[in-house]
């Protein structure tokens, strides 16, 4: 038989996958898949069941129907102060990785260069490469992901196509600032290249911060695509809505890919989001001063077992540093050995770096319900300090 495609053929199952089976298997608290818990606002789910008995059941627009487009469209300038057109810089996906995908095969050549910072989603780097892209990886590390100014510069060349940029950053929970990005759009503007602004966890910011995407900074409209995702606004990851904004002329390649993918999205599951993207502001602020209060449950529960947990700003995700607990194998095994023994599933860190050197941190979600946390928490407590 002649072989599949080498890139895709070569992969392995997601750890996230893998964790999550782990933790089924052993009964365990599943802190490792980032799905939220308990978090869904019933009223946008209410609606979605009202719009799918109503109807239409059939095919929408490729791009979104009408009042999605239109809701985003409201949404940036709401937040953001984003002018847009609605039906000529928005365009609906099956979820944020489908919108990444769309980006990356629209706009990468065989041959152009894609900046990307590690720790990074696991799909970026298959579909860069799938697409003929060549990645150009640049670090942030634990405990600060602090950015090294100087070597995210070197990366980039008169052959940097396009860069992504995550904030608030799967898994470490920076959030970028100001001036970081002003340092970024220099760099995009000074070689001519876009960015892809994955954003779906804009809306989970902690501790007065303040998400500020790209494309507000002078000079960038033209440059960034920005994605969202209603699974992370509304709780909702198994709905897959997902949409990107971008200038008319750089939309436009990634129409022909859409098509070509899923082509439509769910029309009930569209309505449901444009009524809720319209919510008020207090269950937006509401949304972040809960995970807030997860945040630190969790955290204070794992320092108390004896892990270093890292300051997060944003996201679903802690860091925590194992090594005070005196486990000597790497971070695989470590995730592996609290979910058998432990029955707490974690991911390792080391996942998200393709070097496999930093080894020593786990991540956990604490976008669950506070009694998973505790029950977590326990388990560890128990299995570490007897």
């Amino acid at each position: 038989m002649k072989p599949a495609n080498a890139i895709f053929s070569s992969l392995g199952t997601t750890i996230f996958e893998t964790m999550s089976r782990l933790a089924q298997a052993h009964g365990a608290v599943n802190l490792g898949q980032g799905f939220p818990e308990g978090l869904e606002p019933a009223d946008v789910v209410a609606r979605a069941a009202e719009a799918l008995v109503a109807g239409p059941n059939q095919y929408p627009s490729m791009m979104g129907t009408p009042d999605l487009r239109q809701a985003i469209a409201r949404h940036e300038r709401r937040f953001y102060g984003t002018e847009l057109d609605p039906m000529a810089e928005v365009m609906v996906t099956s979820g944020a990785t489908e919108a990444l995908a769309d980006c990356l095969f629209g706009l990468i050549e065989p041959g152009d260069e894609v900046v990307l910072i590690e720790p990074l989603y696991d799909s970026y780097l298959p579909i860069i490469r799938r697409a003929g892209g060549i990645p150009k990886l640049v670090r942030v590390e634990p405990p600060h992901w602090d950015l090294p100014r100087e070597t995210l510069a070197a990366a980039f060349s008169p052959r940097t196509k396009l860069m992504i940029l995550n904030t608030p950053m799967n898994p470490s929970g920076k959030v970028w600032s100001r001036d970081e990005m002003a340092f970024v759009a220099g760099l995009l503007e000074r070689f001519d290249a876009y960015c892809v602004c994955d954003e779906v966890y804009e809306h989970l910011v902690y501790d007065g911060r303040r998400h500020l995407p790209l494309m507000t900074l002078p000079g960038m409209r033209e440059r960034c695509l920005k994605i969202g995702s209603a699974g992370k606004i509304f709780s909702l990851t198994g709905w897959k809505v997902g949409w990107v904004v971008a200038a008319p002329d750089l939309l436009a390649p990634l129409a022909k890919v859409h098509q070509y993918l899923t082509f439509a999205t769910p029309p009930n599951l569209q309505s449901a989001v444009a009524w809720g993207l319209d919510k008020e502001d207090s269950y937006y602020d509401g949304l972040a001063a809960m995970l807030a209060e997860r945040r630190d449950r969790l955290a204070e529960g794992l320092r108390g077992v004896g892990f270093e947990v890292m300051a997060a700003g944003g996201s679903y995700f802690l860091t925590a540093d194992f090594r005070p607990l005196g486990f000597a194998g790497d971070d695989d095994d470590f995730c592996r050995h609290i979910t058998e023994k432990a029955g707490v599933a974690a991911i390792p860190i080391s996942t998200f770096y393709q070097g496999g050197d930093v080894d020593h941190f786990a991540r956990f979600c604490f976008a669950k319900t506070e009694s998973a946390i505790d029950e977590a928490v326990m388990r560890l407590r128990r299995y570490f300090k007897g």
